[in-house]
């Protein structure tokens, strides 16, 4: 028998060892391994459908997008063979079962999963998954490797040195040891503190430099303290991190090595939502005896059960969002059941647009349309009145509204700023003020007992200073425009957007708009989404039934709830207190309390987003111009800036300079199109073998849910040995290896307190678990494992090597929790049933506070490169550069360039599911309006390159690599707005296994499927004025992905 095949199944020794560095071609037999018969076992009597026997299968969570689906895995012979959605998770099954229904009951149903969920066998069994760490051998980019130990590697990337001598770089490479100075608690606290001082302006810079003139040498510059200690010139940027593994890496960056520098990928997906959201929604509360906007949650969606109309705005329920399993069968049965109508609003027609009200905006009309939409229903008095004139919490309590807005309080045009109580002389700093019949009236957002209702649309003179209610300066600037010039710019009829409207409007409360990255990827984008927003806002729709929902949330794994076992926050003995400006100079405070204001002026030598954070496209440039400060070790994980950002080639470059990245390390499950140009690349666990810190859902989802994810299956990775443990690598082993290595807090021995250490992963994630487990308040436990769900949990695990499953480990993590963790383990996570969705007449889990019209942070704001200040209110803007002057294009750049994504496909992570996914579409292509294909000379099928001013249609990768072509195959077709070229994401991949690579001396071929089609991203405009870097939004710091001017040319 060979040693490949044993009784007709994979060998894990076989599969494991095929190749020393990668996967290797093995697993491509894992796609038959869901057929084990025999040759001559055919037509015999099948047995018991193995995948049925809950021995057989573990819930976890996917991520194969990031609506990161429930999901049950089911295996054979301890591989994955094939994936469902969780039945006990309303997120895959409506209505899901009861949460105590036995796992030898919830076996035999299956939640539904879309096909990239499905597709995640391929992800975790991919031939060119890493198995070693792998040592540049060659320049950065030229694909040369070496495998080294996981010991090595270690070693070398904590003591630097002259790592790369024998391939002839002479230069010094600065180590973590070299870099992470301030290692004093007690003095990082002090410095910050004083840094704030600075910052304040209680402290000059030169008291701090002399009562801190012994530790100066810690600092990158001493004459701006307030850039923060040389900790900061670490830097980790994570693409796919955020959630499910923020919570450690934050931990080991800002408390164990005392950087600021963490960074998620935010500005690249939907950052401009995101922030529009957590304003829209925060709330004025008081902390230590202060005052602040605490920001709110940065989503809600329309509760398309109950909804009569709802608007899909730049995306849909049949393609992305979040995502077509929770969104498509919801809307397609309110659709059915409840007569409800979709409209959508998007250049090309989508799937969803198909069955519904296709409204094709022009790409860079979005804002236009949504003043137009809110300048015709102030104009026809089609708000809720009542709902926004509410202006306290007593007085939507006395209306029977859950919430209220902000929409009659005054506010002083000239600061920005609300009027106070106090300046009005009707009350105290903290308060705020409205016209109530003419007369000033203190008002106290959150007091339940005096009920305000204000006047709505007012201007007046108070005390000597001018101020206009929120809603007046929201009429004001809607009114810029006519409804015909906001027509002609969304490229619409005016009376289809008067149509639109009046629909919006017509359903009272039953009616909302969806949206997510489509129309906010500009430089304003922060504006379009407000604007979108507060049109919720105007109809009153907030918390009600068949209107706008925050969701159900989540329980907290944190441990920050009463009773709950693990409060982690608190739970890190000697952190360092991490200070200074972030290398993006995101959330740093504003730039005028800068030392660096002081030097430079205005404009800022680059843009700072003092309301933001994730400035994923920034921090490459940044590091590479070295503002405001330079870098020395930049670690990756599991993104690639350099195909998914705008302009992302540019970064290849900036990589290859090893004097403005020093060290480059990456942690990754495959060599990725950005981290090719790594000095070191650790291999990582997939999303089926490793842990996962809590999640919550969307607010799709209208239930209480919280996941997480769990080893399903043995892993691809290498084990190794780190203080006597053993485990597989990964992100959380490098973390573990690292802090022991150079003796930082937070990890090893008494890492979360005196006998309760942090040596494995699962020490660390099964504490969440115990967290989720006792419940928001004490008696909201979940029931305790019986004997019979306690054999079931070790059986489902048999084939998981100790180094990933040792029982008496993971109980130790937990202690008397154990049996409560097991109880989630067996179910993958805490549903609450889908009853508990609604409460009379609103949402069980209603938002029930503030709405905000005007958002005062922003308002009193200024932009660092023109020196101007921002609006509080949604203001129409064009396509502008950092320095604010009009972004224009060549006359023969006529086409408008937009994105999107299939179903089958996901940002950069799933080229390798081409067995199956990818089956369906080999290639994407360039999709062109009939007319525009007339005029060109084009027909289906032709082979075009795609140009854009200042790109050629190519660019190039390294030395001896062949460069990247943006060229791709016509696809003429009605379905897009005339003017338009939409391309989709997800193809034309020059890494992912795409090319050969060379790992000690031996050619890994590279599987040309995955190269095909086009990666449009490189197309994406640069900003003229800083000239390294996208297009940005200089509120939110969205990278622009709308806005581009192309070309195409023909290729003969």
């Amino acid at each position: 028998m060979s040693e490949k095949q044993e009784n007709g199944k994979v060998s894990r020794r076989y599969f494991v060892t095929a190749c020393s560095a990668l996967a290797g071609g093995v697993a491509l037999s894992v796609w038959g391994c869901g057929n084990h018969e025999k040759p001559g076992l055919a037509g015999t009597k099948p047995g018991p459908y193995p995948l049925a026997d809950a021995d057989n299968v573990i819930y976890t969570t996917c991520l194969q997008c990031n609506t990161q689906c429930t999901i049950k895995a089911k295996l054979q012979d301890g591989l994955v063979v094939k994936i469902d959605g969780n039945p006990y998770s309303a997120v895959t099954l409506l209505p899901n079962l009861p949460y105590a229904t036995p796992p030898t009951e919830a076996v035999v149903v299956d939640g539904a999963i879309c096909p990239k969920g499905q597709a995640g066998v391929q992800t975790i069994y991919d031939p060119y998954r890493l198995r070693l760490v792998l040592k540049r051998a060659g320049a950065r980019g030229s694909n040369t490797w070496r495998a080294i130990s996981f010991e090595q590697a270690i070693r070398e990337i904590s003591e630097g040195g002259q790592l790369f001598a024998d391939i002839g770089e002479k230069r010094h490479v600065p180590g973590f040891k070299e870099v992470i100075k301030l290692r004093d608690p007690k003095l990082a606290k002090e410095m910050a503190g004083d840094v704030e001082a600075i910052r304040s302006g209680a402290m000059t810079v030169e008291a701090f430099k002399t009562k801190h003139a012994a530790h100066l040498d810690l600092l990158i510059d001493p004459d701006h303290p307030d850039l923060g200690p040389k900790n900061n010139q670490f830097v980790l940027q994570g693409g796919r991190i955020s959630p499910d593994r923020e919570i450690i890496t934050k931990r080991f960056t800002f408390g164990s090595l005392g950087s600021v520098n963490w960074f998620g990928h935010t500005t690249i997906c939907e950052q401009a939502h995101h922030v529009a959201f957590m304003y829209s929604l925060a709330q004025w509360k008081e902390k230590d005896g202060k005052y602040s906007w605490d920001k709110g949650p940065n989503h809600m969606k329309p509760d398309y059960t109950h909804a009569e109309f709802v608007i899909f705005w730049g995306t849909g329920f049949n393609e992305a969002n979040f995502g077509p399993t929770s969104m498509a069968p919801r809307v397609s049965q309110a659709i059915y059941d409840n007569n409800l109508k979709i409209a959508v609003i998007d250049p090309r027609l989508s799937k969803s647009a198909a069955k519904g009200w296709w409204i094709p905006v022009s790409p860079n009309g979005n804002l236009a349309l949504a003043l137009a939409m809110t300048r015709w229903i102030i104009d026809n008095k089609r708000y809720d009145e009542k709902f926004l004139r509410n202006a306290n919490k007593a007085a939507a309590v006395a209306s029977g509204e859950k919430s209220w807005t902000n929409a009659t309080w005054l506010v002083n045009p000239k600061t920005g700023k609300f009027l106070r109580a106090d300046e009005a002389k009707v009350g105290a700093a903290n308060q705020f003020v409205t016209l109530v019949g003419g007369t000033p009236v203190a008002v106290n957002p959150s007091d339940d007992k005096a009920a305000v209702v204000g006047d709505l649309d007012v201007t007046a003179t108070i005390n000597g200073i001018p101020v206009s209610s929120s809603f007046r300066l929201l009429k004001e600037a809607a009114a810029v425009k006519s409804l015909d010039e906001y027509a002609k710019i969304a490229g619409l009829e005016a009376s289809e957007i008067v149509a639109l409207a009046r629909e919006f409007t017509s359903h009272g409360k039953k009616a909302g708009i969806d949206f997510y990255r489509g129309p906010i990827k500009t430089t304003y984008g922060y504006y379009t989404a407000q604007a979108i927003i507060i049109l919720n806002f105007l109809i009153g729709n907030v918390d009600h039934v068949g209107g706008f929902m925050k969701g159900g949330g989540a329980w907290d794994g944190t441990g920050g709830k009463p009773g709950q076992p693990y409060p982690i926050a608190k739970l890190h003995p000697n952190a360092l207190k991490p200070f200074g400006v972030k290398l993006t100079r995101e959330s740093s405070g504003p730039y005028e309390t800068c030392t660096l204001f002081k030097r430079d002026g205005y404009p800022a030598k680059r843009p700072w987003f003092p309301y933001t954070d994730d400035v994923y496209q920034e921090i490459i440039p940044a590091a590479n111009a070295g503002y405001p400060y330079p870098i020395k070790i930049l670690w990756l994980h599991y993104g690639t800036p350099a195909m998914a950002s705008p302009a992302g080639q540019l970064q290849i470059k900036m990589l290859q300079d090893t004097e403005k990245v020093p060290l480059f390390i990456a942690t990754d499950i495959v060599i990725g199109e950005t981290s090719m140009y790594a000095d070191y690349i650790f291999p990582d666990l997939s999303y089926l073998e490793r842990w996962s810190n809590p999640l919550g859902t969307s607010p799709v989802v209208l239930s209480q849910i919280s996941k997480f994810r769990q080893p399903v299956t043995a892993p691809i990775p290498e084990i190794v040995t780190i203080d006597g443990e053993q485990m597989p690598i990964s992100l959380d082993a490098v973390l573990i290896a690292l802090a022991k290595k150079l003796g930082l807090s937070g990890f090893g021995k008494d890492a979360f307190a005196p006998g309760q250490d942090l040596n494995r992963p699962e020490d660390f994630y099964l504490k969440m678990v115990a967290n989720l487990a006792a419940g928001d308040k004490p008696g909201d436990s979940v029931p305790a494992a019986d004997a019979a769900e306690m054999e079931l949990f070790r059986k489902s695990r048999r084939h998981l090597p100790k180094a990933v499953f040792d029982e008496q480990k993971w109980q130790a993590a937990v202690g008397d929790h154990w049996p409560q963790v097991v109880y989630l383990l067996n179910r993958g996570g805490r549903f609450e049933a889908a009853s508990g969705a609604y409460a009379d007449g609103f949402a069980k889990h209603p938002w029930a506070n503030q709405l905000n019209l005007y958002i005062e942070p922003v308002g009193s704001g200024i932009h660092a490169g023109k020196g101007q200040r921002f609006s509080g209110v949604p203001v129409y803007q064009e396509f502008e550069s950092f320095d604010g002057k009009p972004v224009s294009f060549p006359p023969e750049f006529n086409l408008e360039l937009i994105t999107y994504k299939e179903i089958h496909g996901t940002e950069s992570r799933t080229i390798g599911n081409y067995a199956a996914q990818m089956a369906i579409m080999p290639e994407n292509f360039v999709n062109l309006n009939e007319s525009d294909a007339q005029r060109l000379g084009l027909a289906d099928g032709d082979l075009v390159r795609v140009e854009s001013p200042g790109f050629a249609g190519s660019f190039e990768l390294g030395p001896g690599q062949a460069p990247s072509k943006v060229e791709g195959k016509v696809r003429v077709t009605q379905g897009v707005r005339p003017g338009v070229v939409s391309i989709s994401f997800h193809y034309g991949h020059w890494a992912y296994g795409a090319r050969d690579i060379n790992i000690d001396g031996q050619r890994i071929p590279g599987e040309p499927a995955r190269g095909k089609g086009l990666a449009p991203n490189a197309l994406m405009a640069v900003d003229g004025y800083l000239k390294d870097v996208s297009l940005t939004d200089p509120i939110a710091g969205d990278s622009a992905f709308t806005g581009t001017r192309i070309k195409l040319v023909k290729i003969a």
